[in-house]
Parts: C-alpha cells; sequence; structure tokens
C-alpha cells in the first residue's frame, strides 16, 4: 500500500495538528526537489512560505473539528505548492494549477490527529479552459468590431446606444451624440482608388480615437459614416469636442504611394434632451444637423435645434 502511494501520480502530504509534515510521497519529491527524509516533522509554512497560513488553517480546521473532507479548486486559487509546469505541452502555463482534497485520518480512538492533502495536477484542464476563454472572448470583440477601423461596428454600436438613451431615461446625465461623414468622399475612391478611401477611412478613425476618451462610444456607422455618443457631456461640451475633431482631421496628410490627400468632415450633434422621444429619434436629429452642415458648405459643426 505504502509503494502504492508513494508512486500515485498525485500529490500526496500528510500533516500533523501542528501543521509538521508526516508523509511526502514522490510526486511532491518530484515537484518540489526536497525529498521526503528532510520534510518530515518540519513546519509546512516554513518550508511554502507562499502558502496562505490563515487561509490554509481555516481550511483544515473543519477536517480536524468537524472530520469532514475540505475542497479547493483551481478556480478559486490557482495552485497551493507553487511547483513549475513542466508539461511541454501545456508550456504556457508557469505553474502547475492544482485541485486539492483534504481528508481526515481517523484513529482507532476515533480522533483526528493527521490529515491528508491530496494534490491533483490540473494544469492542462485549467489552460484548455482558459484558452476557450481568451478564444470566445476574441470572438466576441470580433463580432463587435469594424475590420476597417477597429471601432465598434454598426449593430454593436446600436446596441450600446439604446443602452445610453435608456439609462438617460433613469438617471438624466448629460450624454451627446456626433454623427459625422467625410465631405466628397465619393471623389476620393473616382479619383484614387477605393484603397486610397480606404486609408482615408483609417485615418480619420485614428482621429476620433485619438480626440475620444475611454468612456466615448465610437462607431463606424457605414461607409464613411461615423458616430460617437459622449458621455457626461452636454451640448456645449459636444460642440467643444466636435470641433477640435473637425480641426484635426482637416490638418490630416493622408499618404497612399504617392498621393497626399486632404479632406475634411461634416458634422451634427444632438444633446439628450426631454424632447428626444427615442433613441432613433435621437440619431436622426443629429443626422439633420449633419445635413445641415453639409447644406451650409461642409466642413462645419451643426447643433441639432
Amino acid at each position: 500500500m505504502m509503494d502504492m502511494l508513494q508512486n500515485i501520480d498525485v500529490g500526496l502530504v500528510v500533516l500533523n495538528k501542528n501543521n509538521e509534515i508526516q508523509l511526502w510521497n514522490s510526486f511532491m519529491e518530484n515537484h518540489s526537489g526536497l525529498i521526503a527524509s528532510n520534510t518530515r516533522n518540519k513546519d509546512l509554512f516554513e518550508l511554502f512560505p507562499e502558502i496562505e497560513k490563515d487561509w490554509f488553517q481555516h481550511k483544515v480546521e473543519s477536517v480536524f473539528q468537524l472530520k469532514t473532507r475540505a475542497f479547493s479548486i483551481w478556480e478559486q486559487r490557482p495552485y497551493i505548492f507553487k511547483f513549475k509546469n513542466y508539461r511541454p505541452i501545456t508550456g504556457i502555463a508557469r505553474f502547475m494549477y492544482q485541485n486539492i482534497s483534504i481528508f481526515p485520518i481517523v484513529s482507532t480512538t476515533g480522533e483526528v490527529d493527521n490529515i491528508c492533502i491530496i494534490v491533483y495536477d490540473v494544469t492542462d484542464i485549467a489552460t484548455n479552459r482558459d484558452a476557450l476563454s481568451l478564444a470566445n472572448k476574441q470572438l466576441e470583440e470580433l463580432s463587435r468590431t469594424d475590420r476597417l477601423t477597429g471601432l465598434n461596428n454598426r449593430g454593436y454600436w446600436q446596441e450600446r446606444q439604446e443602452a445610453e438613451f435608456a439609462r438617460n431615461q433613469r438617471y438624466k446625465n448629460d450624454t451627446s451624440l456626433v454623427i459625422f461623414d467625410i465631405d466628397h468622399f465619393k471623389k476620393v475612391n473616382d479619383t484614387h482608388g477605393h484603397q486610397a478611401g480606404d486609408e482615408v477611412i483609417r485615418q480619420c478613425s485614428a482621429a476620433l480615437k485619438e480626440c475620444a476618451r475611454d468612456v466615448d462610444i465610437c462607431g463606424r456607422y457605414g461607409g464613411e459614416e461615423f458616430v460617437v455618443i459622449l458621455s457626461e457631456a452636454n451640448s456645449k461640451q459636444a460642440m467643444i469636442f466636435a470641433e477640435r475633431l473637425r480641426l484635426a482631421i482637416e490638418a490630416l496628410e493622408v499618404k497612399y504611394k504617392q498621393i497626399e490627400i486632404k479632406f475634411t468632415v461634416s458634422l451634427g450633434i444632438c444633446g439628450l434632451t426631454e424632447e428626444v422621444e427615442t433613441a432613433q429619434h435621437w440619431l436622426e436629429k443629429a443626422d439633420n444637423a449633419l445635413y445641415e452642415s453639409k447644406e451650409n458648405g461642409r466642413n462645419k459643426t451643426t447643433l441639432a435645434n
């Protein structure tokens, strides 16, 4: 039985009530670098100071007193013993992920003077779960991101707009919407080609990201049209933002191959007020202001009435 316990592919540790090691199997030897004879009757926390003492003693106290099992899983605590991960397949993990089970060892008198800790290497499970979670997160980001610009795509931006409108209805916070598009964009495509047009859109998006705050919600609404929701910003503050963006874009010189392209944008603003009935109405009022900017000569910012 002892030979089997020594060679099973899980860690096996027996502790007494003073946290002194009574048994240390080959799994623990191989991963810790400490042979059993050098661990016997040694304090666990002196050998492994990385173990959180208060947490661990609280965990084992119930095992000693109530004679019940206790567990810890890697999702709650990645590891108990800080063992390096030597598995080549799961080399992305620096340390071994572990689940542990703690069992009472009941004597013939019914007392529990020792506990048994079993350590399971679950690195494969943990890293696969993490990889799947990361892949799902990346897929979610791709599904809501416009590939050309890196901005929110139309569908996701509209979801956020609906949410911001609903938040405003409840909290009455200042919120403004800015919509703008590139002036004479068709001429850019017709004169220099669609790839040059794509570069103009990318540079325009970069200018928007540079001007926007982290809390602002920017999106490509379609073609050469862009939208941004300015959180905690009234119409006056939105006008300051829009003019800063307009001037930044006007100053751009987009270089494509041997060509330098200058362009401007026209913008419309609508701050949320009680007159705005729905999220769609909010967008329509901003769009009407954009149309007014175009009608008045382009490269302008107009505030919705």
